[in-house]
């Protein structure tokens, strides 16, 4: 009966705190259609729950939710906006939404991204979810990329965690000299290695460049780009990576660090669970932002996001907006992020995170010191078509790093014509 009451005034609180951030907008009435892509068992609940606590906040307005699988949804997507269209979609962030907001189905909300709370609170995201100087939706959860290692390891090699290029193939040499590869990693699936494309290209050329590239605004012979093969080469030659890494996912990788075989990994946060349940302990476990290459570029990360959209054929526009002021308020965002829900990171910079030492490092890494941007990841960030070949020849740069140049023309060859 305790517990059950304080669910009950920790409820009304964060209702309470929600109207006020969502309020003073009227009175909410007749129908809210919400469509969700979030399909397994914990987002279901955790989407569920909020919508009921939105509806406890405007018993007027009645809301009727979908839930899709989400692959289906992914088929259905722009039929649905297209026709009889809801009033809140989910979706992804950046590229993703791109085909969408060209297609006139996404509503233009620039004006929530004027408003104080989420122009202050969400300013780390706004990039993510703008295509032409415009906002076309809110985020509601996304999560860290970095560099996680064995803290063990660095403290008998007598390692600091590097803050630039220079710092970090220091380390990497003291390391390889100690009969150990730097990063672990498994090509075999492509986006892994995006991933390291992602962090070597924003650290060497900047946000906007990346951007740019990822928009088949820049070539893939240019000097930019070629930099930052450059500086990826020089891990590779020096042995930075495992051995054999095109033969193994990312989590048949997982094992060169758990056995002391490698001394960090390249990741998103999701990887700290199968590194936990390996038997490696947060004393043996840390984390730290990519290092700094370029001093002129500020940093940007990878923090893939998962967004909400009003269809710009919703019929209750009004009612949209002040679900989506709610969803991303401070509370709401503590609670659908908590461990017992999403378990991921917040959006919004007041919120609080779970007490959990690599969701506390990657809250505060986002919040505060990601001043460059925040990317959805290449596979997000480009085109399908340009993301899969481009994703083959960073696999086939690590085997192979003498073929840059091959390599960077067959690239070049396909941005002419995916982009035409």
């Amino acid at each position: 009966m305790r517990s059950m009451m304080k669910a009950s005034v920790a409820a009304l609180a964060i209702a309470v705190s929600g109207a006020a951030f969502a309020g003073s907008h009227g009175a909410l009435t007749g129908d809210l259609k919400i469509f969700l892509d979030t399909s397994n068992p914990a987002p279901r609940a955790t989407m569920e729950a909020m919508i009921a606590r939105f509806q406890e906040m405007h018993p007027d307005l009645n809301i009727e939710t979908t839930v899709i699988d989400r692959e289906a949804y992914k088929t259905q997507i722009r039929n649905f906006l297209t026709a009889n269209a809801p009033d809140v979609a989910t979706w992804y962030a950046a590229n993703r939404m791109k085909p969408y907001v060209d297609a006139g189905l996404f509503e233009d909300v620039s004006d929530l991204w004027e408003e104080p709370e989420i122009a202050e609170n969400l300013a780390s995201t706004k990039g993510a979810m703008t295509i032409d100087g415009k906002q076309w939706g809110v985020p509601y959860t996304y999560y860290q990329w970095g560099v996680y290692y064995r803290k063990d390891i660095f403290d008998e090699l007598g390692l600091s965690e590097p803050a630039t290029w220079d710092e970090e193939m220091a380390n990497c040499a003291k390391i390889v000299a100690s009969g150990r590869a730097c990063y672990t990693i498994g090509t075999k699936f492509l986006w892994t290695a995006g991933g390291w494309f992602d962090y070597l290209n924003m650290r060497t050329n900047g946000f906007d460049f990346h951007m740019a590239l990822a928009a088949g605004e820049a070539s893939w012979e240019s000097d930019e780009v070629r930099a930052t093969f450059a500086n990826w080469k020089q891990l590779i030659d020096m042995g930075g990576f495992i051995d054999n890494h095109q033969t193994y996912s990312w989590q048949e990788a997982l094992p060169f660090m758990v056995n002391g075989d490698a001394a960090a990994y390249l990741m998103g946060n999701f990887a700290v669970a199968p590194l936990r349940e390996a038997g490696l302990t947060d004393d043996q476990l840390d984390f730290y932002q990519f290092p700094a290459i370029n001093p002129d570029v500020a940093l940007a990360e990878d923090a893939p996001t998962d967004t909400f959209h009003i269809p710009a054929n919703a019929a209750n526009k009004d009612a949209a907006r002040a679900f989506l002021r709610f969803v991303v308020s401070a509370d709401e965002q503590t609670v659908i992020n908590g461990p017992d829900n999403l378990g991921q990171l917040p959006v919004n910079a007041a919120s609080s995170v779970a007490d959990d030492k690599f969701l506390q490092q990657g809250f505060a890494m986002l919040s505060s010191n990601a001043p460059g941007g925040v990317a959805q990841f290449w596979d997000r960030d480009a085109p399908a078509e340009m993301a899969k070949v481009s994703m083959e020849g960073f696999q086939e740069f690590m085997v192979k790093p003498d073929q840059l140049d091959r390599i960077l023309a067959r690239l070049e060859r396909a941005r002419e014509r995916i982009y035409e």
